[in-house]
């Protein structure tokens, strides 16, 4: 190798630290045990790092190995994302904006957001995913995503997190509930109904949040169904197997069978927020940024 480096080193370099297993590493990039195991070991030699501890056939990073781990997979997910732009670029295409988002994002925030920028840039692509929030941060750290769109609170120190929407929640009920606008007064007039309500593995704070609402109302709802997909959710209130409550972005005014009762009187609200890594150098996101983002 004599120093020379190269991409394919550091790749069989990551396969072996993911794997930590010699055999799996060579079957999953198609070439021989004995092959990989010398050029790491020709690696460890060039570098002066003893990049893996073999004993007892059990395979394990060195704190040194443990650190290249993370920083080459970073640097060839920046090298990966780099050469894309540039084929975009040379494809005559500005960028490509990868998007997160949780479900209610999708309603109107975003088809506003992205109509608004395509206006601008025009020659712009769009990666559209539906990820729950924690799959979101996870996302932006390895840069599989550029920006997401959550409802959550708090978020490691490498990601910026910028509010964009605050909204009440909304009562969901079948058509003929008895409660409806004219008569409502407190959920608690609904602690004798079953609740479907978002999956709290979802998102732990907007459930939290949600469950803070029938604390101040004095019970405990009895939660028969969870889900993570509103359309799931009005088709079970419409069927009557309970009511639930979203947040307001999720109303759906032509629904026949479902009616929604907004919370207004209710303190606790949700938040939904744009998030992206500090650390994210795709020129389309600076321009998603500065041109969108900041005259929100």
């Amino acid at each position: 190798m004599g120093n020379q480096l190269e991409i394919r080193h550091l790749k069989y370099f990551l396969a072996v630290a993911e794997d930590l297993h010699f055999r799996k590493a060579a079957e999953r990039l198609f070439i021989s045990q004995p092959g990989l195991s010398r050029q790491i070991k020709q690696m460890e030699e060039d570098l002066g790092i003893q990049l893996f501890s073999r004993h007892n056939r059990k395979v394990e990073l060195t704190k040194a190995g443990a650190y290249l781990k993370t920083e080459i997979a970073r640097s060839l997910k920046n090298l990966e994302n780099v050469i894309d732009h540039a084929k975009l670029l040379n494809d005559g295409v500005e960028g490509n904006l990868r998007m997160g988002y949780v479900g209610s994002a999708m309603q109107q925030i975003i088809p506003d957001l992205l109509l608004k920028f395509k206006a601008g840039y025009p020659n712009t692509l769009f990666s559209l995913r539906e990820m729950d929030n924690q799959k979101q941060i996870n996302a932006l750290i390895t840069e599989d995503i550029d920006v997401g769109f959550v409802r959550l609170e708090r978020v490691p120190e490498s990601i910026t997190i910028k509010p964009i929407l605050q909204e009440n929640f909304c009562l969901v009920l079948p058509k003929d509930h008895p409660v409806d606008e004219t008569n409502f007064k407190t959920i608690k007039q609904l602690k004798n109904d079953a609740f479907i309500l978002f999956d709290p593995n979802y998102s732990t704070s907007y459930y939290e949040k949600v469950m803070r609402i029938f604390d101040d109302a004095g019970f405990s709802p009895t939660v028969t169904h969870n889900t993570i997909h509103a359309g799931s959710i009005y088709k079970l209130v419409e069927n009557n197997f309970g009511v639930s409550i979203v947040p307001r972005s999720l109303l759906v005014e032509d629904l026949k069978a479902v009616k929604f009762v907004e919370l207004k009187a209710v303190p606790h609200k949700t938040t939904l927020s744009l998030v992206w890594s500090k650390e994210n150098r795709n020129p389309i996101l600076k321009l998603f940024l500065k041109n969108i983002i900041n005259k929100l």
